[in-house]
């Protein structure tokens, strides 16, 4: 194991929440990917939407639609989805296991020992046939976190990248121009261990890392949305073919589209879309084939994976408003 160096941001306000158990299941009988629905995306009109955020009116962005596409029966489909150009892989607490894409069938899992190192794996990513899941001790206290590897032919654990306590509770990770991106997330919900919230949601971060998972610059969330989120925070994260920060929830069937702000600590909240039958937790955006780019995420009640595509023709970044340059006589006083 790496132990990365030492950045610890304290904090004086604590939090947890229950997490759900892991999955006990054995593979069952082959499931059978359900038939592609044959819908064309449609340009929708931008719907924009107007809520009071700590007393002030804030005019929200534009909110689309997904298409789905096509639905997979997976078991293990609790914490999030991984995928590659012929597999992809539900992520559970302790369990990954690697689906073939064309049937949905499942082929191989890791599973994890209930009482071994595994406690709280979140969601995956994979890049050069290693699968990254992020990994944490949560609800435990203090939040420690760390990067497990995983090689997808065989899906043996091949290397480990431990955080140590840190900024949150690791995420998600996702890898786009030279470096990986992370979600640290905090909670409103009450920890049972400090009976304080854990690590308060305004807390959540988007962090840079350079290829030895070293900080480089880091990001909040825009508070509306985290307000959505609450008492829970930022489950998933994935870089869109659009060149645009897509992040989920814990609980909602909405993603939100960000950009990285020109000045500031702030990510630009661009638009949301509505995921049907999708309750917030890990996605994934399949970039294998860059013609025909897929949204990946899970239905956790209903045990499914599902695909969809994305307006991404119809979302528009608008105009900011930021700063002027004045000449003499319009010096601001």
């Amino acid at each position: 194991m790496r132990k990365l160096p030492a950045l610890i941001v304290a904090t004086t306000v604590l939090a947890a929440v229950a997490i759900p158990s892991a999955s006990a299941a054995r593979p069952a009988p082959s499931p059978v990917a359900q038939a592609p629905v044959a819908q064309a995306p449609v340009a929708q009109a931008p719907v924009a939407q107007v809520s009071a955020v700590q007393g002030a009116a804030t005019t929200e962005p534009p909110s689309y639609s997904a298409t789905p596409l096509t639905s997979y029966a997976a078991f293990d489909a609790n914490q999030a989805v991984a995928v590659d150009a012929k597999y992809f892989y539900a992520v559970n607490n302790r369990t990954i296991t690697k689906h073939d894409r064309r049937t949905g069938e499942p082929l191989l899992q890791f599973a994890g020992d209930t009482d071994g190192p595994f406690k709280h794996m979140d969601s995956g990513m994979v890049v050069g046939g290693k699968l990254y899941a992020v990994h944490s001790n949560y609800p435990e206290w203090p939040m420690d976190s760390s990067i497990e590897v995983f090689d997808t032919k065989t899906m043996r654990h091949v290397d480990s990248y431990s955080f140590g306590i840190y900024r949150g509770s690791l995420t998600w990770l996702d890898r786009r121009d030279g470096a990986w991106w992370a979600g640290f997330a905090n909670y409103d919900e009450i920890s049972d261990d400090t009976n304080q919230p854990y690590g308060q949601t305004y807390n959540t971060q988007v962090v840079k890392l350079n290829d030895n998972f070293e900080p480089v610059a880091s990001w909040t969330i825009p508070k509306p949305i985290l307000d959505r989120f609450k008492p829970m925070s930022n489950s998933g994260g994935s870089w869109g073919p659009d060149g645009r920060l897509w992040l989920t929830g814990h609980d909602l069937g909405e993603a939100y589209v960000m950009e990285l702000p020109t000045a500031g600590s702030e990510l630009r909240w661009i638009a949301t879309v509505d995921l049907p039958d999708v309750q917030g937790q890990g996605i994934a955006w399949d970039r294998s084939n860059p013609r025909h780019p897929t949204f990946w995420a899970i239905s956790r009640p209903n045990k499914l994976v599902h695909t969809f595509t994305m307006p991404l023709d119809a979302i528009k970044t608008p105009a900011a408003n930021g700063w002027q340059i004045l000449g003499p006589g319009q010096f601001r006083k």
